[in-house]
């Protein structure tokens, strides 16, 4: 049986129900019609007897889920305002807790591009599967956001301290490099991956039996997955934002490195801003907050925050609509960012 949408193909396989995000043009950014297709189906289906599993994967063989659809968020910004696109923008973030929560197993198969909205949609469910082809980001500094989707706190679950660099960077990680720093699981062989899909379909075994079947073997890389030399220079958290990020940036000028220049070189073309409030939100995600809910929630009040300042709207123009690559960010400068502003984010 099976039922094709507009923005996912939902189908049902025996004991398995499948779930294809289909909107390949776009890379399947998530939008609110996406998710509450998403969220319908699965709502049958827990109550569904016969359903037993939950399969997510791409029509795309380019990308899972490239993120969220900021062009429509832009654009709802300058006809509707940012209450209206914050509106549309909790829905995807509601469909994302849904596969969190959800209380029979969910697998994700991460083949190709899994960024902002797209690890939103994968990394929070039962079992995660990469592969050579994946590419993880959560790049949302460039164009003045913050880390959201939940991906605040995976990054903060990550081995310290690099996924505070993850987060002001928005570096990318391949596959194997995802597993190691706990946004995936299972590392598959894209070769592997339609015979992976064909027995999670049809075969009636336990999931971890299955997906140990095609797991490429691979040592631990949490230490290897990038240079070591990361652990010294990114050792600033415990160090304010105002106070810690010209600290990183002095480390970086003098390290003798390529990954330093081009670490650097990101870090002063970002939203200024974002920076500030990306390092207080990863202060507060190892202090303050202790679940994944409480994560998402105070994501959504950033969020909010966010895209009513004038820095979202230019960085989408200058990375997406334009893509000139030159936006003027306000403040243009770390120093020029006000700790009370940054602070009055996190107001309740």
């Amino acid at each position: 049986m099976q039922d094709t949408t507009g923005a996912v193909r939902c189908s049902r396989h025996g004991h398995v129900g499948h779930i294809t995000l289909d909107r390949p043009k776009n890379l399947n950014a998530v939008d609110r019609a996406m998710a509450e297709e998403i969220m319908d189906t699965l709502d049958q289906w827990r109550a569904d007897p016969s359903i037993g599993r939950i399969l997510v994967d791409s029509s795309s063989s380019k990308a899972f889920c490239a993120g969220g659809d900021i062009k429509s968020l832009y654009k709802t910004i300058l006809q509707d305002g940012p209450e209206a696109a914050h509106r549309h923008m909790t829905i995807p973030y509601q469909a994302m807790l849904m596969i969190a929560h959800y209380p029979k197993p969910v697998i994700t198969l991460m083949d190709g591009i899994t960024m902002g909205g797209g690890i939103g949609l994968g990394a929070h469910a039962r079992y995660r599967v990469a592969t050579e082809r994946s590419v993880f980001a959560m790049p949302e500094n460039l164009i003045g956001l913050t880390p959201d989707a939940g991906g605040s706190w995976l990054l903060a679950q990550a081995p310290r301290p690099y996924g505070l660099r993850l987060a002001l960077t928005g570096d990318r990680m391949n596959g194997a490099q995802a597993v190691a720093m706990g946004f995936a699981d299972y590392f598959v062989s894209s070769s592997k991956l339609e015979a992976l899909k064909t027995a999670l379909l049809n075969d009636t075994a336990p999931e971890e039996i299955i997906l140990s079947r095609y797991t490429t073997s691979s040592p631990d890389l949490c230490a290897d997955a990038f240079p070591k030399m990361i652990s010294a220079l990114y050792d600033v958290e415990h160090l304010g934002p105002q106070e810690g990020l010209p600290v990183l940036l002095s480390r970086l000028e003098a390290a003798d490195q390529e990954w330093a220049t081009t670490d650097l070189a990101t870090l002063r073309s970002v939203c200024p801003f974002s920076l500030h409030v990306t390092w207080r939100m990863q202060q507060k995600l190892h202090t303050a907050i202790t679940s994944r809910d409480d994560a998402f929630a105070l994501e959504t009040r950033l969020v909010l925050h966010m895209i009513s300042r004038p820095d979202f709207s230019e960085g989408v123009r200058a990375r997406v609509i334009d893509k000139d690559n030159a936006p003027r960010w306000s403040p243009a400068t770390l120093s020029g960012v006000e700790k009370d502003a940054v602070e009055q984010c996190f107001d309740e």
